[in-house]
């Protein structure tokens, strides 16, 4: 990476810097916090754990490449199905690049994820032709289906009917409110019995989707952190892997210049 000097960022221009006692005394300070917060996340997800299931009464199916397969069909063997709902509506020439952000962490998952009795699968509204002319560009081998023609999308609170966005707010994130996309981004879990009932079990939207921005997680190590601008759509930084300048020059963004919102935004939560 090349940083020329006027582009230093301010976070790391004159930083204080401390003797070895007393750095290793404030990072003790840090990990007392740091382990607070890991318990926290150790509660909470023993909290998500124990939330009650709802059973999936309608059957949704979707395009593959193996063909139509239902929800069912989409775990693999597997009790467990971790979806990405992905930002790719019909008519779009390529997927969102948050959600291609996301799904750029996926690939060296999924084996791991199996041994752990869980499938995962990316599901967008697009015809399935986009889908995997898209995957093909991008690289990925994860498994990927097309919910065209099918209500689950919309289910799911994920994408929005033309009415839904003129009236000004739909239900996403568990709550009404202004979405500026007809998509939006999403992750959902759900489960099956052994007699093949299928149960959803949690979504996570909005921030929450980070979860599966393992990028994020180092660059919040770093002392620049995400060193995004303070605006509504923070990953305006963000191009698909494929798209960025061939040197890995770091850019700053811009202190000023409003910027407009795009149409696939990863929202607050």
């Amino acid at each position: 990476m090349t940083i020329a000097p006027s582009t230093v960022p301010a976070a790391l221009a004159g930083h204080p810097v401390a003797p070895d006692a007393l750095w290793t005394e404030q990072r003790r300070k840090l990990l007392a916090r740091e382990k607070e917060l890991t318990r926290l996340r150790d509660e909470v997800a023993r909290d998500r754990r124990a939330l009650p299931w709802r059973r999936i009464g309608k059957e949704y199916v979707f395009d593959a490449p193996q063909g139509r397969r239902t929800l069912g069909d989409l775990f693999a063997g597997r009790r467990q199905l971790l979806v990405q709902h992905f930002m790719f509506g019909p008519g779009w020439q390529q997927g969102c690049p948050s959600c291609s952000y996301m799904a750029d962490h996926m690939d060296g998952m999924t084996i791991h994820l199996a041994h752990r009795d869980i499938a995962f699968v990316a599901v967008s509204r697009a015809p399935l032709a986009d889908l995997l002319r898209f995957r093909e560009r991008m690289g990925w081998q994860f498994d990927w289906v097309s919910s065209n023609g099918s209500d689950f999308n919309f289910d799911f609170a994920v994408s929005f009917t033309p009415e839904a966005l003129a009236s000004g707010e739909v239900d996403y994130n568990y709550r009404r409110a202004y979405f500026p996309a007809e998509e939006a981004p999403g992750i959902s879990v759900f489960c099956k019995d052994d007699a093949g009932e299928v149960f959803h079990t949690y979504s996570t939207f909005g921030r929450g989707v980070e979860a599966m921005m393992g990028a994020y997680t180092l660059m919040d190590l770093t002392p620049q952190g995400r060193d995004e601008r303070d605006v509504f759509y923070k990953m305006e930084w963000l191009r698909h892997h494929d798209r960025y300048a061939p040197q890995h020059v770091f850019e700053p963004a811009p202190e000023q210049a409003s910027r407009p919102v795009p149409a696939c935004p990863h929202c607050e939560a």
